[in-house]
């Protein structure tokens, strides 16, 4: 595919829309014109329909028998009669075999659907809340929970760690339960264990208790944290999808700041506050475990279950098929799944994971999104909230004044995931990250001075040095931190989904443990300037020089088109990064700002090459 339209953000290439399919044979480009869209429903003649079994029911697959992902996405872009044939015979078939439904899935239905995704994502979104809070209330139990327990250094770091170390548990759990349950019943699950946990907490009369419950805890954030986000990818339309699983991470900051709040309310408590901080979750678990049993399954895992008619019945609950591009998604989701479940067992012989050994797009996918999650954990977020009312306390504040001016941290953490709710999926995912990074570098850098400034002769301008950059720190990291939940969702394979999301739910939790371990230890050898801007700066650093050159887009696609995007070799993708940052470094010099920093377009899906197991994919078809 040639193109000459100009750059835009961070290398990101404007395309303009053609009727035109194109891909690579035996290294020759072919060329493919379709019929446009204003022919919809006249362009084809439609194929012989099928008919297959669903656990004793039956139901069309429309068209051939075995579609493509290639060509169930040509016939989206012709707009073939197949797609409302077999809508059709799927709405007949429902009508005579209606969905039956237990105690355990009550069904409630809008009018609307899309107030029916709202409901969904923002009750699926609270575990954000739980997670969030947790961060913060530990924060300020520190300050009073190692002497009531009488806890030493060690132990009131294993205690602050227990939740991530917990959580690498519940990760592990995450693949085989996500398989066996689904991703419902996964996060059901998952607030059981918050409930047992924070109860244990609040109720700790020992360290092994105290150390049990934190771990219980993780366990269900672990399990949560992954699952989670992939609910709402899995459930959401494309051109939303950025935006409401965002609203996770927003969920997770402002689950701080409701923690840090929970704990300046009680931190007078002369008698036992720290338990009524970390026993204050169990709200909010109860609250979103009542939501949970009245939420539907995703239907992407119905269908990946061979489960279609109920991922039908899914579908028309939380999308509808009154729009056409509804219809159209659900046709090439559906076919895609089938494809890919059947290319599984033939390259895999049952066992799905070697996939990520074997096969490049799932490889690709693998590496990309767990460096992803590298990066965000290991520039110090977790570490820093973990121990932010020690810091502060480090810098000059007591301990009362460490607990309020908390909530400055976690405040801006808060205000910093809003913009990504709301642009991320004008700007694009690469432009987001690329100039996020550079931002928390600089709180980073502040940070760092603040510590050169000698708290007990200038105290002022060492608190105001050091909330400067907490705040620059905190806001810039709560933008690009939405990256870290929404990449991984959408990169993996339909099929491979559960067991990738449990590679980037271990990674996560284990990095996390790693830098709130260790913070004490690492503080100590390094100094604390040396920890924060040498350590942490510097993984920002080099973080932002590998988004450029590796980090592809996407906006604005489905994900059966991203795994069109990631079959593509690596070496093409950084040839068009590099390309890309080429002009935009010359449009910087030349003045001209507006070509930069303007709105990322759609970017194309690249050209397919036939060594892949996926086909191309029409220009008109991505945007």
């Amino acid at each position: 595919m040639s193109d000459n339209s100009p750059s835009s953000g961070y290398g990101e290439k404007e395309y303009s829309p053609h009727d035109t399919m194109e891909r690579y044979v035996d290294g020759k480009l072919e060329t493919e014109h379709v019929e446009p869209d204003a022919k919809r429903g006249h362009s084809m003649v439609p194929r012989n329909l099928s008919v297959a079994t669903d656990n004793g029911r039956q139901y069309s697959t429309g068209g051939p028998r075995r579609q493509s992902q290639w060509d169930a996405m040509k016939i989206a872009k012709e707009g073939g009669v197949e797609i409302d044939e077999e809508i059709e015979l799927l709405e007949e078939e429902l009508r005579n075999n209606p969905v039956p439904h237990s105690f355990f899935s009550p069904v409630i239905n809008f009018k609307n659907p899309a107030h029916f995704t709202w409901l969904l994502v923002g009750f699926a979104s609270m575990g954000g809340l739980l997670s969030g809070i947790d961060q913060s209330l530990i924060s300020g139990a520190n300050l009073y929970m190692p002497a009531s327990l009488h806890l030493d250094t060690s132990q009131v770091s294993l205690v602050a760690s227990g939740v991530p170390l917990g959580a690498i548990g519940g990760a592990l759990l995450l693949g085989p339960l996500n398989e066996a349950v689904g991703r419902r019943m996964a996060i059901i699950i998952s607030l059981m264990l918050y409930t047992i946990g924070a109860a244990l907490e609040a109720g700790a009369i020992s360290f092994g208790m105290i150390v049990a419950g934190r771990v219980i805890l993780g366990l269900g954030v672990g399990l949560e944290g992954g699952t989670v986000p992939v609910y709402v990818a899995e459930s959401v339309a494309r051109k939303y999808r950025g935006n409401l699983v965002s609203l996770y991470q927003f969920n997770i900051a402002l689950g701080e700041v409701f923690g840090y709040v929970v704990a300046a309310i009680f931190v007078n408590v002369k008698s036992g506050s720290w338990r009524y901080m970390l026993g204050s979750s169990l709200i909010f678990s109860t609250i979103m475990l009542a939501g949970m049993f009245f939420m539907p399954e995703s239907p992407r895992f119905l269908m990946h279950k061979g489960r279609t008619l109920e991922a039908f019945n899914v579908w028309k609950r939380i999308r509808g098929t009154e729009l056409q591009e509804n219809r159209e998604e659900f046709f090439v989701m559906k076919h895609s799944v089938l494809n890919e479940l059947e290319s599984k067992e033939t390259r895999s012989g049952g066992f799905a994971w070697l996939d990520f050994i074997t096969v490049p797009r799932a490889r690709r996918s693998i590496i990309y999104a767990n460096i992803m999650i590298f990066l965000g954990q290991f520039t110090g977020i977790n570490a820093i909230m973990y121990y932010m009312a020690t810091l502060m306390n480090q810098v000059g504040f007591d301990s009362k004044q460490s607990v309020f001016m908390s909530l400055v941290g976690g405040g801006s953490l808060l205000l910093g995931t809003i913009p990504a709710i709301f642009y991320m999926e004008r700007f694009g995912r690469r432009f987001w990250a690329c100039a996020m990074l550079p931002g928390f570098f600089i709180g980073l850098l502040i940070i760092g001075c603040s510590y050169l400034i000698d708290s007990k002769t200038n105290v002022g301008g060492a608190e105001g040095t050091y909330i400067t950059g907490l705040i620059l720190y905190e806001g810039f990291f709560g933008s690009y931190a939405c990256l870290t939940w929404v990449l991984p969702a959408e990169v993996y394979p339909t099929y491979l989904r559960s067991y990738g999301m449990e590679t980037s739910d271990v990674t996560l939790f284990f990095c996390s443990w790693l830098v709130t371990y260790f913070f004490s230890d690492m503080e100590a050898a390094m100094s604390r300037i040396g920890l924060t801007l040498g350590f942490y700066g510097g993984i920002a650093v080099v973080g932002w020089f590998y988004q450029l050159a590796f980090m592809p887009e996407t906006k604005n696609k489905t994900l059966e088109e991203i795994d069109i995007l990631f079959s593509q070799p690596t070496s093409q993708l950084v040839k068009q990064n590099l390309k890309g940052v080429a002009e935009n470094m010359s449009d910087l010099a030349h003045g001209r700002w507006g070509r930069v920093f303007k709105p990322s377009p759609e970017s194309p899906l690249p050209e397919i090459h036939d060594d892949t197991p996926v086909g191309p994919i029409s220009n008109a078809v991505q945007g």
